[in-house]
């Protein structure tokens, strides 16, 4: 059967700071409903359904939100959402789940996703993971790229060849990863065409990504190869000795900018945004420029472009523009939508003031 020996592991583990207050440790961005009434997570589940089934899922999350998660995605088998011992970046995270998947199945292709992201027209994405599997099942490293829609600073940047175009099904090879931009080159990638945002997405067979690893990044290779077998009652207690002196690094740094055999599929226009602050949010719920989006009772006198969410309580906003709202009881914020992205820095210091209570 086609896809039968497709996996999918999920990047659950991340705090969302810049979703604050709303977003805390033991509630973070993935695991709130933004669009509707499932959480980010869920809604990931469910757009790969159709390609993934759940019993072929695979969740990495931290201990904090791993209970949490259990609970919201009842349909993956509980021992298939599993708890880093403490955080390693990405590249000893999928090393994990290649590891774990590839000991139950020597076929398995792997599809690697964020938990928190948002894709509003799923079935041409599907499409797209289909072809990456396919890619990936030659034995490439396939990235997923997107195209550009204005020249975003904040994204790091696949380079493909000359000529590609966006909805390419096919595996096109990559170039060269770039960097986050500053504003003029974010602007020339636009211009030139073939530059598209690393989404974060990555498909590969479990024994080439494996093998990548053992060649690039031998250290944390073998402290992965050097687990018992994941039905091993010692696995667990191996894996809290070992993985925290896994390298902290990115499967971007690790692998993909060293290796030979990497190409990508090309999205045009999936309405795919990462939801990164919560100007994204806005931009995504306003029906036209200038609109005010509320979560709640809002009463608006001559203001326009705000964001406002706080819960049963009213809300009036007098001759303001452009601000982002959020009241959760314990803590407001209230912050201008072009700086939304400095949110994460409220944590910050709320982590140097030691309030726990409000992280």
């Amino acid at each position: 059967m086609a896809g039968q020996h497709h996996y999918g592991l999920i990047l659950a583990g991340g705090r969302g700071t810049r979703f604050w207050p709303r977003s805390r440790r033991r509630t973070p961005k993935q695991l709130l409903p933004f669009f509707g009434d499932r959480t980010l997570v869920q809604e990931t589940v469910e757009r790969l359904r159709p390609l993934i089934p759940p019993e072929r899922l695979w969740i990495l999350t931290n201990r904090d939100l791993q209970r949490a998660m259990r609970r919201q995605l009842p349909e993956i088998p509980p021992r298939q959402i599993l708890a880093e011992p403490e955080p390693r970046n990405t590249a000893p995270a999928i090393g994990l789940a290649a590891r774990i998947v590839y000991e139950q199945d020597p076929d398995a292709v792997l599809g690697v996703f964020p938990s928190d992201h948002h894709i509003a027209r799923p079935g041409r994405y599907r499409r797209l993971v289909k072809a990456a599997f396919q890619g990936a099942e030659q034995g490439r490293l396939m990235v997923m790229g997107i195209e550009p829609r204005w020249p975003e600073t904040g994204y790091g940047y696949i380079e493909f060849p000359e000529g590609t175009r966006p909805g390419r099904l096919g595996a096109v090879p990559v170039l060269r990863f770039r960097e986050k931009p500053d504003l003029e080159t974010a602007k020339e990638f636009l211009a030139a065409g073939r530059f598209y945002w690393n989404a974060g997405m990555f498909f590969w067979r479990a024994s080439v990504i494996l093998d990548a690893l053992r060649l690039h990044l031998p250290r944390t290779a073998a402290l992965l190869d050097s687990l018992p077998p994941f039905s091993s009652r010692r696995f667990a207690a191996a894996l809290r000795e070992s993985f925290p002196k896994a390298e902290n690094i990115s499967i971007d740094y690790a692998v993909l900018e060293k290796a030979d055999n990497v190409a990508g599929v090309v999205a045009g226009d999936i309405g795919w945004n990462d939801l990164g602050s919560w100007n994204a949010v806005y931009e995504l719920l306003a029906r036209r420029p200038g609109d005010n989006v509320a979560r709640g009772q809002l009463l608006a006198l001559e203001s326009e472009g705000n964001y406002v969410e706080a819960g049963k309580k009213l809300v009036a906003l007098v001759g303001v523009r452009n601000l982002v709202v959020v009241d959760t009881g314990d803590a407001l914020l209230v912050a201008s939508r072009s700086e939304a992205q400095k949110v994460g820095r409220v944590v910050k210091l709320l982590e140097k003031q030691k309030r726990g209570d409000l992280l």
